[in-house]
């Protein structure tokens, strides 16, 4: 999968590219991350990608003109890759979106920037993207956990594929309690059922814990 952000601070991305699954991912080949500029299409000597918006009002407005063309350019390089907005105004990421995304031969994802977006913008993207009712400086933080939760959900790139399969919300459920060694610290103990190596057991107590902490943390789901 070839995966194209087109930001303001490509310098960002640095990081993400050589830590953690998806450095791994990339040194795997399994994905392809290319960043590109904004403001390579600017118009002026200044590299300006953002002005005053019409009607007054505090802030800046990224312009059509720049982000418009940038989008064109780079769905050249990836052509059958959808383009995503990050956005607070986006529909809500989740893993089913994730999942969605991560069948896609590629992705392009552009990152906004100071106040918003010129309203124009939007009629050359496919999907608006919010990761959550808050608003950030900038779309490089959402742009980076797409990333990372498309890129593990690829064939081979976690070490046990089924790792990706048996996390929270991968069945609508929240991920069932995890125990390591030692099996008593201060006074708390893992399960016994854990340790008794019966796993049809150990599945239904998981299930179980599952339903019960999605149910007290998270009822919405």
């Amino acid at each position: 999968m070839r995966i194209d952000i087109v930001t303001l601070f490509p310098e960002f991305f640095d990081t993400l590219k050589t830590h953690s699954i998806v450095g791994r991912a990339l040194a795997n080949k399994k994905i392809e991350l290319v960043t590109h500029n904004m403001r390579d299409w600017s118009h002026d000597a200044y590299k300006t990608v953002d002005d005053h918006p019409y009607g007054g009002g505090v802030g800046m407005v990224l312009k059509v003109d720049v982000v418009a063309p940038a989008i064109a350019d780079v769905r050249k390089e990836n052509p059958e890759a959808p383009v995503l907005l990050t956005t607070p105004q986006g529909v809500p990421y989740s893993q089913h979106v994730a999942r969605t995304l991560s069948s896609k031969s590629g992705l392009i994802i552009v990152c906004g920037h100071y106040e918003g977006y010129d309203e124009r913008i939007r009629d050359y993207v496919d999907l608006e993207i919010s990761v959550g009712d808050f608003v950030l400086t900038g779309g490089e933080i959402p742009a980076m956990a797409i990333v990372d939760s498309v890129a593990r959900l690829l064939p081979g790139v976690l070490g046990h594929d089924e790792s990706s399969q048996d996390e929270s919300f991968s069945e609508g459920l929240l991920e069932y309690p995890q125990y390591t060694r030692p099996p008593e610290y201060d006074n708390k103990k893992v399960p016994e059922i854990l340790l008794g190596g019966n796993h049809k057991e150990i599945q239904q107590w998981r299930t179980q814990e599952s339903k019960l902490r999605t149910k007290s943390r998270r009822p919405d789901l």
